[in-house]
């Protein structure tokens, strides 16, 4: 399992959605602009992610991209995997035999590195980082308003006996 820069920049990507509000969609253009790097290279990481199902498309106004499944269900390793096997090469055949032992090993080393990323969710990085959403209950939108509009001084009925 490679880590490559672009491995990088996907998982960082994949975080600012995760992060992003779950009902509304975040656009590439928007979020390459955070990123510090252009849109065609955020396209070609998210065209990656999307045919993985990482990432689901909105077309139209206000289109854009939002997770394709739950954050939980999403893990690092699942995000390298679609960047790093969409672009892979096949390792010429003619190897020596010192250079199948070491390439046995990485990929020893890849499964352990895979197996490691596996357990890490975008939900496990991102669950501290939510903004809570203001959930408003009928019984105090009341007192809310109240707290808004405070009565002034000289429009409050005196009590009896005053």
């Amino acid at each position: 399992m490679k880590l490559t820069t672009q491995s990088q920049r996907a998982v960082m990507a994949m975080l600012a959605l995760a992060l992003h509000n779950d009902r509304k969609v975040l656009r590439l253009s928007n979020l390459a602009k955070e990123q510090g790097i252009s849109l065609s290279y955020m396209e070609q990481l998210f065209y990656s992610l999307r045919h993985a199902g990482l990432v689901e498309g909105i077309r139209g106004p206000g289109g854009g991209y939002r997770l394709g499944r739950p954050a939980g269900r999403i893990s690092i390793a699942d995000i390298v995997r679609a960047i790093e096997t969409h672009g892979e090469e096949d390792r010429d055949a003619a190897a020596c035999s010192n250079q199948a032992n070491i390439d046995a090993m990485l990929v020893g080393l890849d499964e352990r590195v895979a197996e490691f990323l596996d357990g890490i969710s975008l939900e496990s990085l991102t669950y501290k980082h939510k903004k809570q959403e203001t959930a408003y209950r009928p019984g105090t939108t009341a007192s809310l308003i109240a707290r808004m509009f405070p009565a002034r001084g000289g429009f409050m009925p005196q009590p009896a006996g005053a």
